[in-house]
């Protein structure tokens, strides 16, 4: 996942006494103006390179996927990340810059050059601290987006919806070849299902999310709706599972509402209606009907959903002649 490996980002309090620190050390190895020199080419160097590697390190979001770049901005507002990084990155020239001004100040003169050292650290300082809070929304929005699920947005997908209770988690662990991964992402406190099987040597991903699309958008807070706007970059169909028999507590015609506002928002993405518990009830107009505790055409509806998203790679020789 692209924002995994980013590297920690330190705080100001932490680079100034880093730089200063390793500074000291390098000039306790030299005299006079030359450990003046190599204190100031020191602390400048670290500050300067930490902060360009914090900056460099994030990625371009103008390239990021769509389904990744909704749901960081949903999170941490790119927009004010971005312009924190354009700081650091600011903060990280000018740190270098005034180290070599100030070893260009140097007379050789002992006592003066310490002087003018200092006044060098005290500008590195000032600079460090002015962007304080831009260092700690990067490194905030660093622990806040390493705990995005892992997924893969080219792999084929499906998206499982409806409302609770209906069976979907219990479909999804039923139609992965392992364990589902159960992954917390900060839209909701239940965490997002992600499943995988293959199907002709085509791995798909299969996506339960609760708390997002198992209640209507009115009840959603807009952190949370955005996330139902980078999923309708994801999905390649959804499967749509009622209960019929009105047993998950929640009449149909309102889960038949929430299938056609899902309908709506994911526009072209194809939309199958499955009724599960169909051993209870088969009520209801739908595209398949199955039982996952009985086991009843549980496959089928998979082939469904296969069929549904289409997907055909891209094979290395068809274009050639």
């Amino acid at each position: 996942m692209i924002f995994e490996n980013l590297p920690t980002t330190p705080t100001s309090e932490e680079l100034i006494d880093k730089a200063f620190s390793r500074a000291a050390r390098a000039g306790r190895a030299k005299n006079g103006t030359e450990a003046q020199q190599s204190m100031l080419q020191t602390a400048s160097n670290i500050l300067s390179d930490n902060m360009q590697n914090v900056a460099a390190e994030w990625p371009d979001f103008d390239e990021v996927d769509p389904f990744y770049y909704e749901l960081a901005d949903a999170i941490v507002d790119v927009n004010e990340l971005r312009q924190s990084l354009s700081e650091i990155q600011w903060a990280s020239r000018k740190t270098h810059d005034i180290g070599r001004e100030y070893q260009g100040k140097l007379t050789g003169d002992a006592d003066a050059d310490r002087k003018i050292r200092k006044q060098g650290f005290a500008r590195l300082a000032d600079i460090v601290e002015e962007v304080e809070d831009d260092l700690l929304r990067v490194g905030q929005a660093h622990q806040d987006l390493r705990r995005l699920p892992e997924i893969d947005p080219d792999e084929p997908t499906i998206v499982v919806a409806g409302y609770p209770n209906v069976g979907k988690s219990s479909f999804v662990n039923a139609v992965t070849n392992a364990r589902n991964e159960i992954a917390e992402y900060p839209f909701t406190t239940k965490g997002v299902r992600v499943g995988h099987f293959e199907r002709d040597h085509i791995r798909y991903q299969i996506v339960d999310t609760p708390g997002l699309l198992d209640r209507p958008e009115d009840e959603r807070n807009d952190i949370e709706n955005q996330a139902v706007s980078a999923l309708t970059h994801l999905a390649d169909a959804i499967l749509f599972v009622v209960d019929a028999s009105g047993y998950c507590g929640y009449p149909l015609d309102a889960q038949l509402e929430l299938r056609d506002a899902i309908a709506e928002r994911f526009g072209d993405v194809p939309v199958l209606t499955v009724c599960n518990k169909s051993d209870l009830s088969t009520d209801v107009e739908a595209d398949a009907y199955m039982s996952v505790e009985s086991g009843e055409n549980v496959d089928g509806v998979l082939d469904d959903a296969v069929e549904a998203v289409g997907y055909e790679p891209e094979l290395p020789f068809e274009d050639r002649e």
